[in-house]
């Protein structure tokens, strides 16, 4: 193997081009979604249908077929197949993490599992360019840190609204995701 990407499968040497997947990646994300899902779309069918007699609680109930998604959502976020693992992102994050036909989670959100992968194998799901503020959080960096790199060519702005286009941000973390795998 030479670096080069073998196929459509989307593998460089046996490795996604996007970066590692560890086992504890996956066992991660799939944490997040449960909890994250639990809290967006279980907590509230508890607290309006309540607990009926003796029967378990709604969230209980589907916590169970919960998990069993999870795992399969993280493995085909995470597996070698493009087109499932878009679609299924754009899923999640259209299910789970938007608010109506608004995608803007805190910023904290990027650094989370699911969304470092998101950032790094899919950009953001809602956006071409993104704010500064956006690109800093996407990259765990500073905003004048995400300048800097403008200003030296690393990351590209978006002409028409001043942005950083988000393949450009795609693009770093794809040259970090390499070095960090390198240095192993």
């Amino acid at each position: 193997m030479n670096g080069e990407p073998t196929g459509s499968n989307g593998l460089v040497d046996g490795r996604p081009v996007w970066g590692e997947v560890s086992t504890a990646v996956h066992v991660a994300i799939v944490r997040q979604l449960v909890r994250d899902a639990g809290a967006r779309l279980l907590d509230p069918l508890d607290r309006l249908l309540g607990a009926d007699g003796d029967d378990a609680p709604v969230s209980e109930v589907l916590g169970r077929r919960l998990e069993i998604a999870a795992e399969v959502w993280a493995a085909q976020v995470l597996g070698p197949d493009e087109r499932l693992a878009a679609e299924t992102a754009r899923r999640l994050v259209a299910e789970i993490y938007q608010s109506g036909d608004v995608f803007a989670p805190p910023f904290e959100w990027w650094r989370t599992p699911f969304g470092a992968l998101v950032a790094r194998r899919f950009g953001h799901p809602a956006a071409e360019a993104v704010s500064l503020a956006v690109a800093s959080a996407m990259l765990g960096i500073t905003r004048q840190g995400v300048h800097d790199l403008v200003k030296r060519g690393k990351l590209r702005r978006d002409e028409a609204g001043g942005g950083v286009l988000v393949s450009s941000v795609r693009d770093r973390l794809t040259q970090l995701s390499e070095v960090l795998s390198c240095e192993r």
